[in-house]
């Protein structure tokens, strides 16, 4: 029996190439050019980053040739007891009443399991039928009985879920089935669980960015989930919960916005010492078993959201599932898609018996990719800024992403601690192989041809060869390559390298920003990345710098690199991502307030004042931030949009604006991705100020 999920998934779909069309070469065309910059590090691979959900209906969950397996792939945490069934799960006697528990799945077969793997393991309590009690004897009975050591505990699984935002699917029987009442059993959980094991680390769930119910507000609630559960729980929490189903194959570009969006509901509503509250995708899939679920895309999707969440600092993601079952079986790439979530066979069949999948463990291809993430992206390796034809990435928050020349390539790097470099690259042409042509800043690869690992549509295993060069490869159709790389001389006698810096006195074109003290004599130089590109924004030789020049509502990512007296660098600091304001003063304000929300679309109320001289006819401008963003509607003025900018002109009866006046208009905006608010509002061409 396999869970079943409930998703609202978003309609886009990759377009399939017609099958056995003959493999198209673009050696004759331009290489696509891929720029790897070690100067701008972002996150730091973590031990828990690959994992995989189990789940105790899944008679396979406890075998030695399951667990073998998972450890070949480089999984390095598992999640029990299993997704919706954890709200009916209870450990002491190991029943789900209204489920299947399959024999050989009791907790301690799971910890056996999990210790043959050599990963760590993540445990979801009993929220929707359980208690804190229950909870904190489980506690006891793994850490202080059996003395596991399990570190990371979830209160409940997509407990929104509920019924409350008006579809349920997740059991709840607590009479109130709000935010708050979660939230404040949130508390006890925490407090009980806490005091039988104080180093254990809880979780709460929260409702991704732009993923149904996010953002809206139910009636009797002070603020959307998110809101509610971090501003009651946020002090007893170590971390929080995101569950993923993008339901297409191109979505891992929402995922920085998705993260940083996260982590701005943290800093606004948990509370002082909110950084400390990290983030989990404990629920991953690529969510379409029609775009090939089990078959080469869904592979390629699964090592490119693997890789971008873990670069913006996701501590673990973990595919659903393990084991899943056979779905709606087709044809995808010219191999049969099962409609299978799980990274592994079930030996299932449809119901009619027509169909059966291969033989039971045999793994899916996003096995193959989770394998080629765990050689690629080792723990403790350092994320870097990669990017094809220099797609930019770091843009002011009022203008849409550029996207790159060549979207049929993707690129990721990572730097080891010992110097090398790794770098994965991502061809999802359904029948052209591309030549790439690899740029390096900040490293110097060695002569000789790289060792590359590489998987291709239908391959049962990852291939080794010597070939190419560090900057030249060519990348076959539906393939994922990774190059391996030494530096041309080894790094010794390099400074530390800084901690991680913080800013303050962030205005709209400034910004402090404050670094961890380090050794005499070194000189320190801030690094602004934009894409793969890096530009130095000053030095000094203190651990304080004040930045200038700064464009108004731009989110900007800096490192921070250490320089000695005999012109050797530091390995750069981890990022700091901070957003500069608007004008303190202007000869106009704007107000936006979102009036209502349902997680796809908005109504907002802009409430516009003119401080300057009278105004007799006025314009107000704005561009959207996203791609995925658009106007849909708008009142009290006259609404255009052209490319990603909106523009409303003053109606008849509103086009004069006296000093200190005020007018209210509004919109209605759609998004399919993170919501990403507009910040920077022009009246008659001058930049306001935004409340």
């Amino acid at each position: 029996m396999r869970r079943t999920l409930v998703r609202a998934l978003s309609a886009a779909v990759l377009t399939l190439a017609t099958l056995n069309t003959p493999i198209a070469h673009a050696d004759g065309d331009a290489p696509v050019e891929v720029t790897v910059n070690a100067r701008a590090a972002l996150a730091t691979v973590p031990e828990t980053g690959l994992g995989a959900n189990h789940a105790i209906w899944d008679a396979n969950l406890g075998t030695n040739d399951t667990a073998d397996l998972l450890k070949n792939a480089g999984m390095k945490l598992l999640r029990y007891p299993g997704g919706s069934y954890s709200d009916i799960y209870h450990w002491a006697d190991h029943t789900a009443p209204g489920g299947y528990v399959a024999p050989g799945t009791d907790f301690d077969t799971f910890m056996s399991g999990v210790r043959r793997t050599g990963a760590q393991a993540m445990v979801t309590a009993n929220y929707g039928t359980g208690t804190a009690a229950e909870a904190a004897a489980w506690v006891r009975q793994a850490n202080i009985v059996r003395k596991y050591g399990v570190k990371y505990w979830e209160i409940g699984n997509e407990n929104y879920g509920n019924g409350h935002y008006g579809t349920a699917w997740e059991a709840d029987e607590h009479a109130d089935k709000s935010p708050a009442e979660y939230a404040r059993h949130v508390v006890a959980y925490a407090d009980a669980m806490k005091a039988v094991d104080p180093t254990i680390k809880i979780g709460a769930v929260l409702t991704t960015p732009a993923n149904w119910p996010d953002a809206i507000v139910a009636e009797g609630d002070s603020g959307s989930w998110n809101e509610v559960v971090l501003a009651t729980a946020g002090s007893k929490i170590d971390f929080v919960v995101l569950h993923w189903y993008p339901g297409a194959l191109d979505r891992a570009g929402h995922v920085p916005d998705m993260i940083q969006l996260t982590h701005e509901q943290i800093a606004r509503h948990a509370g002082p010492g909110s950084d400390r509250i990290g983030i989990a995708m404990t629920e991953f899939n690529t969510g379409s078993s029609s775009n090939g679920s089990n078959t080469q895309p869904g592979a390629l999707a699964a090592a490119d959201a693997y890789a971008t969440l873990l670069a913006a600092g996701v501590f673990t993601v973990d595919w659903w599932n393990v084991h899943n079952g056979i779905g709606a079986v087709t044809e995808v790439e010219g191999h049969t898609d099962y409609g299978d979530f799980g990274l592994l066979s079930s030996a299932a069949c449809t119901s009619d018996g027509s169909v059966c999948e291969p033989a039971l463990n045999t793994p899916f291809a996003p096995y193959h990719a989770l394998r080629m993430m765990s050689r690629f992206a080792r723990p403790g390796d350092r994320f870097i800024r990669a990017a094809t034809d220099q797609a930019v990435t770091d843009q002011p928050e009022g203008t849409a992403h550029a996207a790159s020349d060549q979207p049929e390539v993707t690129a990721h790097a990572v730097r080891r601690p010992n110097g090398d470099l790794a770098v994965l690259l991502i061809n999802a042409s359904s029948t052209t192989s591309h030549p790439v042509a690899i740029d390096y800043a900040g490293f110097t690869p060695a002569a000789g041809a790289p060792t590359v690992l590489t998987h291709t549509n239908g391959a049962t295993s990852i291939t080794t060869t010597t070939t190419g060069t560090a900057t030249s490869q060519t990348l076959p159709p539906l393939s994922l390559t990774t190059v391996l790389l030494r530096p041309a001389t080894p790094p010794t006698g390099l400074p530390a390298t800084p901690g991680k810096p913080s800013a303050t006195a962030v205005t709209d074109t400034t910004a402090t920003i404050t670094w961890p003290a380090s050794r005499p004599g070194i000189k320190y130089e801030v690094h602004r990345q934009n894409g793969a590109v890096t530009e130095q924004l000053g030095e000094t030789t203190g651990t304080t710098l004040t930045v200038r020049n700064l464009k108004p509502g731009t989110r900007y990512t800096v490192n921070v690199i250490a320089r000695n007296a005999a012109g050797a660098q530091s390995e750069p600091s981890p990022p700091l991502t901070f957003t500069t304001g608007t004008p303190a003063t202007s000869s106009c304000s704007v107000r936006l307030t979102i009036q209502t929300d349902w997680a796809s679309g908005y109504v907002a109320a802009l409430d516009l004042t003119n401080h300057g001289a009278p105004v007799s006819g006025w314009t107000l401008t704005f561009d959207w931030p996203r791609p995925w963003q658009r106007l849909n509607s708008g009142w009290s003025g006259v609404w255009t949009q052209t490319g990603a900018q909106v523009k409303v002109v003053n109606e008849p009866g509103n086009g004069t604006l006296p000093t200190g006046a005020t007018t209210t208009i509004g919109y209605v905006g759609d998004y399919t991705g993170p919501n990403v608010l507009p910040k920077i509002f022009t009246l008659n061409g001058e930049t306001c100020t935004l409340h």
